[in-house]
């Protein structure tokens, strides 16, 4: 049997304030970091370990992630962070407040933007101040590789293969995997892991900071899944 631990990040302060996050690289709010504190105290209670670690280019996803293997102890893991584990671009919709978007183009047209499989939200300008084109973060990425918008369909097309070559090897070599992302990055994930159809997976909720324990038999089948809870 192989195990994998998910977890998407604690509330980070803009899902405080009900805003379009995306790329944006925001800070958890004492909330979230709470969350990641007791995700970590569930781990070690569940007897679970790894022996490495994956997450995304943003903050709320690492600090997360720190934050939970500091209660195990495992601060000294080996973490690799990729984009391509990035949270779905929200475009031209990033730092906008939800209920007054859907105030000016209506509660059916944003829940298009947000929750369709394959249309995207309007493309951010690329003077934007939330522009990850700005970011050094990305400085070794050509430009065409950063995204100015996403929908679930583009965030699975990079999630997915970084998976199949980086990171599904490991689990069928036995390492034990953590990995912190967020909603749609790891909605992309489920989605794989469990060959959810494209109109299903769109209604998938992933709570913040709840440990998802996947486990495999040889042939990367799921057998069983749960919450720490």
């Amino acid at each position: 049997m192989k195990k994998l631990v998910i977890i998407r990040h604690g509330e980070s302060e803009w899902n405080q304030k009900n805003l379009f996050t995306g790329w944006v690289d925001v800070e958890l709010s004492d909330k979230g970091r709470a969350e990641a504190k007791r995700a970590g105290q569930l781990l070690k209670e569940a007897g679970l370990d790894f022996d490495i670690c994956y997450t995304s280019y943003l903050k709320r996803a690492i600090n997360t992630q720190q934050i939970a293997l500091k209660e195990m102890q495992r601060e000294w893991l080996p973490v690799v962070k990729s984009w391509r584990l990035n949270e779905r671009h929200y475009g031209a919709l990033s730092g906008l407040n939800k209920k007054e978007t859907a105030e000016k183009y209506g509660d059916e047209q944003v829940h298009i933007w947000r929750r369709s499989f394959d249309i995207r939200p309007p493309k951010m300008e690329e003077d934007n101040e939330y522009s990850a084109r700005k970011n050094p973060a990305y400085r070794n990425l050509s430009v065409e590789d950063i995204p100015m918008c996403e929908s679930l369909k583009d965030t699975i097309a990079r999630t997915v293969p970084y998976f199949e070559v980086e990171i599904k090897p490991q689990i069928m070599e036995g390492k034990r995997v953590f990995i912190a992302a967020h909603g749609n990055s790891l909605r992309s994930l489920i989605k794989y892991f469990e060959n959810i159809s494209d109109e299903e997976i769109i209604n998938v909720e992933i709570p913040t900071g709840t440990p998802l324990v996947y486990e495999f038999d040889d042939d990367f089948k799921v057998t069983n899944k749960y919450y720490l809870k």
